[in-house]
């Protein structure tokens, strides 16, 4: 009776619940008997890779804790025609895991790598910063890309630099694992649905004191005095980026310039004061470069007939996924495969930075989603980042792609209610509240969906709460709901893999990718020559390997 459906997204079968089992299947113990025999087996069968990576994806889902994971997945599996709750996340077939801390504190010294031969057990990670307890998405950007801890709302840079101060910039630079990369050889990328100035990807290149920089016309007079860059200067003078895909116009072209989309809207002009065109200054410093601001444009671009791509798709961020205009817009899965496609043709390897927010307000869409309550968006945001996860398994190899999917924080969203099996999840739960009036299964500890009217609070009803824009209901008002301090998953498939274990503090996660791809500074670790080797194997001609072929083949023919 029981079904197994087989998932091969990364070059492991993994044998899962079908999602249209028998009826009656889940009553027979068998069913679960097997099930767990499955996984069992699965587990036993693990083994660590020892080898290195040539290549690292990271997904970051700005926002995406482990409740908007769980009510993704079942949203995923209810957009499929299932009830939703056997449904299976592409990223939660990883077989590594770890937590990142959000909050906490760092009990002495630095944090050892474990060695290979150490079991391995599930971890977290924790995301607070050095000055706040609940983070924000530029703290822990500075965290997981550039391996260490920073005050909150600065990018790039040590603890020893103060928010808002320039001054402070100078000396307390820290490089990210992207910029690292491309020191190494590697061709790395970003792909985001905010702007690309945005704090996620910004610490990916920028060192500033202020993730709010993202022009020269978003800078105080001070700031500029003192010789301090915005992070849109930043993102073509810092770091040899090979692929820029995401929104941020405005930030990239003098003030009054036109939009080419939207040209008679002037709110959305340039805005720089400088009268810099920073798009024609990347394209005049790259040799095979090309820049493109919509779908078209992207789907004509070759793989192989480019070395460099930017692609920037609206003035600030993109649009969320269920509001998009899929003739003009690219998704973030056809920006993740674009980019995979352009960078692994480097026979050195790649590193490719794929953020999503899940709320609607400034960070990626998952984050921004959630920030205004609106619960359809952010989770439509996740099950989108997940499509683009299992894209970009298909493009590339376990074997020698470490890939990497966690989170910077979480939000203060929930679901609960003791809702039926198969309720939908943005439904009602089945009973009344005590006021007698109905609400829904998921919530939020405070927010815009905060409402009292006539002195008590409105009754949620059907269909309004399925509805892409419906605010759920919050516990506190406040203008944009905000983040939460519980830590987060990182899950972890590819060579080293098994790094991601326990529970740790979240700059670990540089760390351990650094490690992975033998790059600073681990560049001298054991089993790192070796791994320069066989990169450099890659990039001789097959010519030799064929005539030799070819000569075996003669020979046997005149032994015959």
């Amino acid at each position: 009776w029981v079904e197994m459906a087989t998932l091969d997204l990364w070059g492991c079968s993994w044998g899962l619940p079908a999602l249209l089992s028998p009826p009656d299947a889940e009553k027979t113990p068998a069913y679960w008997n097997k099930s767990a025999r499955r996984r069992l087996e699965l587990a036993l069968a693990s083994q660590p890779a020892a080898q290195r990576a040539k290549n690292i994806i990271l997904f970051m889902g700005d926002g995406m804790g482990l409740s908007t994971m769980s009510a993704a997945r079942i949203y995923k599996g209810q957009l499929a025609g299932g009830s939703g709750e056997e449904s299976v996340l592409a990223m939660e077939t990883f077989p590594h895991m770890a937590l990142a801390k959000v909050s906490g504190a760092v009990l002495g010294g630095t944090l050892p790598l474990a060695p290979l031969e150490t079991p391995l057990h599930p971890s977290c990670f924790q995301t607070y910063t050095i000055d706040r307890q609940v983070p924000d998405s530029a703290g822990t950007g500075t965290a997981y890309l550039c391996g260490v801890k920073a005050n909150a709302k600065t990018l790039g840079l040590s603890g020893a630099a103060v928010y808002g101060k320039c001054h402070s910039t100078f000396g307390n630079e820290v490089d990210s694992v992207l910029h690292r990369a491309r020191l190494a050889g590697k061709s790395v990328g970003i792909v985001t649905t905010t702007r690309v100035q945005h704090a996620s990807p910004g610490a990916a290149y920028a060192h500033s004191a202020s993730r709010g920089w993202y022009a020269d016309a978003n800078m105080p007079k001070e700031a500029l005095r003192d010789g301090c860059k915005d992070i849109a200067y930043q993102l073509v003078h810092n770091t040899d980026i090979n692929v820029i895909l995401g929104g941020g116009r405005m930030y990239m072209s003098p003030r009054q310039t036109p939009d080419p989309e939207y040209p008679e809207d002037l709110d959305q002009n340039g805005t720089r004061r400088d009268g810099r065109d920073l798009i024609a200054e990347w394209l005049s410093a790259k040799q095979g470069a090309r820049y493109v601001w919509d779908k078209k444009g992207l789907d004509a671009v070759e793989d192989d007939s480019v070395s460099h791509l930017m692609g920037l798709f609206e003035p600030k961020d993109m649009r969320y996924e269920l509001n998009r205009n899929t003739s003009t817009d690219p998704s973030i899965v056809e920006m993740t495969e674009k980019a995979v496609r352009i960078l692994r043709r480097n026979p050195n390897g790649f590193f490719l930075f794929v953020e999503d927010d899940h709320t609607p307000r400034a960070g990626g869409r998952i984050d921004h989603g959630h920030h205004s309550g609106r619960a359809k968006q952010a989770l439509m945001e996740a099950v989108m980042l997940d499509r683009a996860v299992a894209r970009a398994g298909e493009l590339t190899s376990p074997a020698d792609t470490l890939t990497v999917v966690t989170a910077d924080h979480s939000h203060v969203f929930t679901f609960g209610g003791s809702t039926p099996r198969g309720n939908s999840i943005f439904g009602l739960a089945p009973k009344k509240a005590k006021d007698k009036r109905a609400y829904t299964s998921i919530l939020y500890g405070n927010g815009p969906g905060y409402s009292i009217r006539d002195g008590a609070r409105p009754a949620a009803s059907l269909p309004a709460a399925e509805d892409k824009d419906y605010r759920q209901q919050a516990a506190v008002p406040l203008e944009t709901e905000t983040h939460s301090g519980e830590d987060v998953v990182v899950l972890a498939q590819g060579p080293m893999a098994q790094l991601f274990h326990g529970v740790q503090e979240q700059h670990y996660i540089a760390h351990a990718m650094a490690y992975a791809a033998c790059l600073e500074p681990y560049a001298t670790e054991p089993g790192c020559r070796a791994a320069r080797r066989a990169s450099q194997g890659t990039q001789c001609s097959p010519q030799p390997l064929l005539a030799l072929l070819a000569l075996c083949m003669a020979a046997l023919i005149v032994r015959g």
